[in-house]
This record gives C-alpha cells, structure tokens and sequence, in this order.
C-alpha cells in the first residue's frame, strides 16, 4: 500500500473508532467498506466482542472485527460454503499473523494491561489515558490489516479443502443464521483461526444474540453487561468457568481438516446446542 493511502486508511481507522466507539466495530466496518459491501446491523452486532469477548480479555476486538469481514469476503470469492470456510480460518490466521508482528499478542489483556472485568484496573486504564493507545494501534495496524486481508483472501480455490467445517458458523446455523451469517463467523473456527484461545463458538452467540436484540429493537443497540450476560452465564456453567477453547476441546487444531473432523465427530456438539439455546 503507497504511503499517501496508509495514511488515509490510518486516520480513517483512528475516526472511526472515535465515531463507532468499539475497536471490533472499527475493522468490522473499515474492511467491510473496503470490499464495498456494508453491513451496518452485522457491524453494530459486534461492539460486545470489544475487550476480548464481553471484556473477558481474551482476543483483540480488533481481529473479532476484521474476521468478519473477511468471512463475508469469503464467501462472495467462492460459492462454494464449504471451501469458503476453510478461506475465511486461513485468511483470519494471515490477519492474526499480521497483528503479532505489530503488537506480539492477540490478547486484549496483554496490550492493554488492563483486567476490564475490575472496575479499580478500568478506572486506572482510563485516568492514565492507556485508552489513547488502543486508538494509535488501530490507525498503525489498520494499512496492515487491509494488506494481510487481501493477501489471505487470494489463496486459490483448488487449495482448499471441498468441505471445511467451523464449530462458530455451526452455532450461528442452529440459532437460525443465514449462510452469510455463517461464513462471517467462520474464522472464529478453534478459538479465533484455530489459535487455541478465547472460544469462537461463545463469540458468534454473543454476536448472534447482540444481531437479533438489534434488529428487534429497530437498530438500537443491546446494552451488555457481562455480569448479567445469559449466554455468557450458559456458556460458564457448561465449560465449568474454563474460556480457553484448547483446554475446552482438549486440543489445538493444526488444520482445516483437524478442526473439520473433530466437529464432524461431534466434538463440542453440546456446547454449541447450549449456546445456540440462549437465543
């Protein structure tokens, strides 16, 4: 990307977060509009994921969103759900890789160094101004993220796998989701593109959940407060308090076909019909 073009995506970054207020919407909203396919009630849907999935501190809000966009880019690229999901995990993990280099981890607690579920840590990350670096990291990743999300999405179809298979996108389908909807959750497959970490399937009932409160209320959005949060609480109850989805599952998944398997064995099947339950 040319200089004079990063600049206008880092500044557009930057504005954004100021108008939208989440970093999750941010990159939902910038890469959607880059592919030219906006998607505001899907974008707004996405503001609970902001601190690492409903403030628990897990994966940056900013990757939630910018995997979204690509899952949905996925499936415009291949017709085919199948092989489109297995493009939506790969081109998360480019993004994924992408924000390492930048920052060295994917998780919220770590670059922000704040506990958002204590409310002295909260209090203490907001009357030091750390808030501002979240703003800064979103206007120097954002140039990047557009670079990694084109890079990830060119992979060749016959690459792919004929059928891969997200415990994420399978959540969104037995709460009533339609294929987008899907194929937008689908890199969450594995804990965010197979990574191990914050589980995707709660992420894409969190966001479901959030798209349906939206839409009945005419586009207002769900206040969350994770505290009292239903899916969060079901969600608890079942993995016994435990988030991390490698410890949930058992394992790291290590390809598309790993993870494929294990959902087509039934693995997770009960948790993701709790999760779908909550809506």
């Amino acid at each position: 990307m040319g200089k004079i073009a990063s600049e206008r995506v880092k500044l557009k970054a930057k504005r954004t977060f100021i108008k939208k207020g989440t970093c999750s919407r941010t990159f939902f909203y910038i890469l959607d509009r880059e592919f030219g396919h906006p998607r505001d009630d899907e974008e707004k849907a996405i503001d609970p994921l902001a601190g690492g999935i409903l403030q628990q501190g897990y994966q940056c809000g900013m990757l939630w969103g910018a995997s979204m966009a690509v899952g949905a880019e996925a499936l415009r690229k291949i017709e085919n759900p199948g092989q489109a999901t297995g493009l939506a995990i790969l081109a998360t993990q480019q993004l994924m890789l992408s924000f390492v280099n930048r920052t060295e981890s994917i998780e919220c607690e770590d670059i922000t160094q704040c506990d958002f579920t204590n409310k002295k840590s909260f209090i203490k990350y907001m009357l030091k101004g750390k808030f501002v670096n979240c703003f800064k990291l979103a206007g120097k990743w954002a140039p990047e993220a557009l670079d990694a999300a084109y890079e990830g999405l060119e992979r060749d179809q016959k690459d792919l796998p004929q059928q891969s298979l997200s415990c994420a996108s399978e959540v969104v389908r037995k709460m009533g989701g339609s294929e987008e909807e899907m194929l937008m959750v689908a890199g969450f497959a594995g804990g965010l593109g197979l990574s191990g970490s914050g589980c995707g399937a709660l992420a894409a009932a969190v966001w479901k959940n959030a798209l349906i409160h939206n839409r009945k209320e005419t586009g207002k959005s769900a206040n969350y407060d994770p505290n009292t949060d239903l899916t969060l609480k079901a969600f608890y109850e079942e993995t016994d308090y435990e988030m991390q989805c490698d410890k949930i599952c058992g394992q790291r998944f290590n390809s598309l076909e790993e993870h494929t398997e294990f959902v087509k064995k039934g693995g997770c099947k009960k948790l993701i019909g709790v999760l779908a339950d909550t809506s």
